[in-house]
């Protein structure tokens, strides 16, 4: 094994050296577009402290080298994804983004459709975490469509970095504390109550088609199929700017011509992008792509 500086323990605590943090940031970023600043150090050693225990490793240059050539490194590699990014997300997260699509978008493009004839709809959850975007998308289509929608060709297409999240979201059980957001009557009538926990029904679940995507990877995001819609919310705060101008100009390609791209409350288009027009509602900025 190359010779790598030693992490420090104190005590219990496996501390992070600097040359084992410079070559642990870069290979995330080379993996996945995740950048990782210097003044977040104690991120990156917290989160990975307790990987490297369970694999009875030594020091985070041992892990850095385990991620590189032993045979378990790709299922190490999925658990490094986790490990470094936060999944905490609800049903109808940020109401007032979400009736905007519900209430002026999803209309438009319906109404669209319908007057070219066709009825299919596509959606773009990228960053779906463990199914709650998605399935709050399934849940809005029925209910803006309501018997209708069986008549339509609908799919969700959700992508995650996390394996293991994507693994919760096809199972589609919640607790209450991920429905907290979420109004009593949509889950009455969508969720069916499971020893405490909540099962999505079975009818939304299939408009739902998940698999591990990294976004940093421009070839893999050319063959999702074409969106109305892209949601890629509170993702895009994990890369540089580098990363980011390339996802973004990745939607854009992905949108067709009127399509909508909603991104996260506190995230912003400014300095990376002028392709789309940003459309101002209360509580609520939408960036389009022009026809």
């Amino acid at each position: 094994m190359p010779s790598f500086s030693k992490s420090i323990s104190l005590g219990k605590e496996l501390k992070i050296a600097d040359e084992e943090f410079k070559l642990l940031r870069d290979f995330i970023y080379a993996k996945s577009g995740i950048w990782i600043a210097e003044n977040r150090k104690y991120l990156l050693e917290n989160r990975l402290a307790n990987r490297i225990r369970l694999l009875n490793l030594k020091s985070y240059g041992e892990y850095f080298y385990f991620l590189q050539y032993d045979p378990r490194r790709e299922v190490e590699l999925n658990r490094l994804f986790e490990s470094v990014t936060t999944n905490e997300t609800s049903f109808y997260r940020n109401p007032p983004q979400l009736k905007v699509f519900q209430d002026k978008v999803l209309p438009e493009i319906i109404a669209a459709q319908r007057a070219a004839g066709q009825k299919t709809l596509r959606f773009w959850s990228a960053g779906c975490s463990t199914g709650e975007e998605p399935y709050t998308l399934a849940i809005i289509l029925n209910e803006v469509l309501k018997g209708e929608l069986a008549q339509w060709n609908v799919r969700i297409t959700a992508h995650d970095l996390s394996e293991a999240v994507l693994a919760s979201a096809r199972e589609g059980v919640y607790n209450e504390y991920t429905l907290r957001t979420t109004p009593r009557d949509i889950i009455a009538r969508y969720f069916i109550p499971e020893s405490g926990r909540f099962r999505l029904k079975p009818e939304l679940k299939r408009l739902v088609q998940y698999s591990q995507l990294n976004l940093s990877d421009r070839e893999l995001l050319k063959r999702v199929e074409r969106s109305h819609v892209v949601f890629c919310r509170n993702v895009i705060i994990y890369f540089d700017d580098v990363v980011k101008r390339q996802v973004i100009g990745s939607f854009y390609d992905n949108l067709l011509p009127g399509g909508y791209l909603l991104i996260g409350h506190s995230e912003s288009l400014h300095n990376l992008s002028r392709a789309f027009k940003p459309v101002h509602h209360p509580g609520a900025i939408i960036y389009r792509k022009e026809e």
